[in-house]
C-alpha cells in the first residue's frame, strides 16, 4: 500500500486526507477509525483514478502532491432560470462575464449583472484566506474564468467530477487555451437546468423533471407541499432549508416554497420516499435514511463506498436531527431515540424514550429538525411541534406545517 518510506505523521496526514474528502469512510457499524490495508488502497485507488494518477493504489510522490493540491467548497443550487449577481471589481467584468458564459451557453439559465438589490450570486475576492481555494487568481483573463467558472458551477449545485480535465475538477490543472466545458460538466449542469434550446419560451415544467432515462419506473405525482405529509426535512448547507415527499424535494423559504426538483437532480444517487435526513454543520456531511441503508454526500456529491448498510440501528428509522450542544445526530424510531457521535467511536446502542428527553414530544414522527433559530422541530402527520431550550414543547403547539412552514 506504500510505495515509499513515510514517516507515520505523514501516514496519518494522508488518512486524515481521505477521510475529510470521504474516500475513507467512518461507518455507523463500526466503532474505531482502524482501517485495513485494502480499505486504504481502494480509497488511494479511487483518489488517483479521480485526480488522473495510475490507479496503482500506493502513495507515491505524485500522490501526495495532488493532495497538497488546493480544493473547493460546495455551494447550493437555484431553482430561478435568471439569476442576478453582484461585482465588486469592475476591472475582472469580461472574465467573470466569460465564466457565466460557460454555463449559460449549454442551459436554459441566463445571468443578469446587478450593481445594487438583491443577488442570487455575490462575487468577492478574499485573497488567502485559510477557508477560500488557495491558489491565486493571477494570470490571464481565462485563467480567472476558468477559477470563477468552477466556483459558479458549485453554486448552481453542482460537485466535483471524476475528470481531471473538467472544469468541475476537484484540482485546479492550470490554464489551458480555447477551453470548452467537458461533457460530464454539460451533462451534469443540464440534469440540473436543462439543455439550450432556441425556443424564447420556457418550458412549463422545471427541467429537473424532464430528464429522466428512458426505461425508469415512471416517477411519482409531484407532491403539493399544502396537502401532502413530509418524508423528511433537514437544514441543508448555508442554512436552506429542505423538504421531502416521494421522488421530490423542494426548499423552504420565508415566502413558501420553491417549485418541487426530483431528489435524484440534485443528490445522484439517491432514491425518493426516504425515511430521514439530516446535515451535520460539524463535519459538513448530509445523511439520508432508507430502509437498511444509509446515503452520504458532502455537497450534492455522494461519498465513495456508499450507500451503506445501516445495522447498529433498526432499519426504517422515523427522523433525524442535528443536535448542536452535543454535536450529535438524533435518530429516531417509534417510541425511541438514539444519538450518534460521527467523529468518536460512541453510539448510544441502548435506545432511550423520546418522551424522557423531549417533554411533551409525539413519537411515531414523520421528520425533524434543528432549525436556524436553534430550536428543535418535530412533524407528524400535517401538525409539528417546537421546543425550547429545556426541549420541552412551547405551549400553543402542534400547529399547522402547511399554514406555517409552506405559507398555503
Amino acid at each position: 500500500m506504500l510505495g515509499l518510506s513515510l514517516p507515520l505523521k505523514f501516514i496519518s496526514l494522508f488518512q486524515d486526507f481521505l477521510l475529510q474528502f470521504g474516500y475513507l469512510q467512518q461507518p455507523l457499524e463500526r466503532f474505531s477509525y482502524k482501517f485495513t490495508e485494502e480499505e486504504i488502497e481502494v480509497a488511494l485507488r479511487a483518489f488517483q483514478l479521480a485526480s488522473g494518477l495510475p490507479t496503482t493504489g500506493q502513495v507515491d510522490m505524485a500522490t501526495l502532491s495532488q493532495m497538497r493540491q488546493p480544493r473547493c467548497g460546495v455551494q447550493d443550487p437555484f431553482n430561478e432560470r435568471t439569476l442576478k449577481y453582484h461585482l465588486g471589481i469592475p476591472a475582472t467584468r469580461t472574465a467573470i462575464q466569460t465564466a457565466f458564459k460557460y454555463w449559460s451557453d449549454v442551459t436554459q439559465l441566463t445571468f443578469q449583472e446587478v450593481r445594487t438589490g438583491r443577488a442570487d450570486i455575490r462575487l468577492s475576492f478574499h485573497g488567502a484566506s485559510p477557508w477560500i481555494c488557495s491558489r491565486a487568481f493571477d494570470g490571464p483573463g481565462h485563467v480567472l474564468a476558468h477559477k470563477i467558472g468552477h466556483e459558479i458551477g458549485h453554486a448552481l449545485g453542482l460537485g466535483h467530477s471524476q475528470y481531471p480535465t473538467a472544469l468541475m475538477a476537484p484540482s485546479y490543472n492550470g490554464y489551458r487555451s480555447f477551453f470548452r466545458l467537458h461533457h460530464d460538466d454539460i451533462e451534469g449542469i443540464q440534469a440540473l437546468y436543462g439543455k439550450k434550446t432556441l425556443s424564447t419560451t420556457a418550458p412549463e415544467t422545471s427541467p429537473a423533471l424532464s430528464t429522466a432515462p428512458a426505461g425508469t419506473l415512471k416517477p411519482s405525482k409531484v407532491p403539493d407541499p399544502c396537502k401532502d405529509e413530509l418524508d423528511a426535512i433537514m437544514l441543508g448547507s448555508y442554512d436552506k432549508t429542505y423538504a421531502f415527499h416521494g421522488d421530490y424535494v423542494w426548499m423552504v423559504t420565508d415566502f413558501g416554497t420553491n417549485p418541487p426538483l426530483k431528489i435524484s437532480a440534485l443528490w445522484k444517487g439517491l432514491p425518493g420516499w426516504l425515511d430521514a435526513a439530516v446535515h451535520s454543520p460539524r463535519t459538513g456531511r448530509t445523511y439520508f435514511f432508507k430502509g437498511t441503508k444509509v446515503w452520504r454526500y458532502r455537497g450534492f456529491k455522494l461519498d465513495y463506498g456508499y450507500p451503506k448498510p445501516l445495522t447498529r440501528i433498526p432499519a426504517k428509522i422515523d427522523a433525524a436531527l442535528y443536535w448542536p450542544v452535543n454535536k450529535k445526530i438524533f435518530l429516531f424510531k417509534d417510541t425511541e431515540y438514539w444519538q450518534w457521535d460521527e467523529l468518536g467511536s460512541h453510539f448510544a446502542n441502548t435506545p432511550r424514550k423520546i418522551s424522557t428527553l423531549f417533554t411533551g414530544a409525539p413519537s411515531h414522527l414523520n421528520a425533524a429538525l434543528t432549525w436556524e433559530n436553534g430550536k428543535v422541530y418535530f412533524f407528524k402527520g400535517q401538525r409539528y411541534w417546537r421546543l425550547n431550550d429545556q426541549l420541552r414543547v412551547e405551549r400553543g403547539y402542534p400547529l399547522s406545517t402547511a399554514e406555517r412552514w409552506m405559507n398555503c
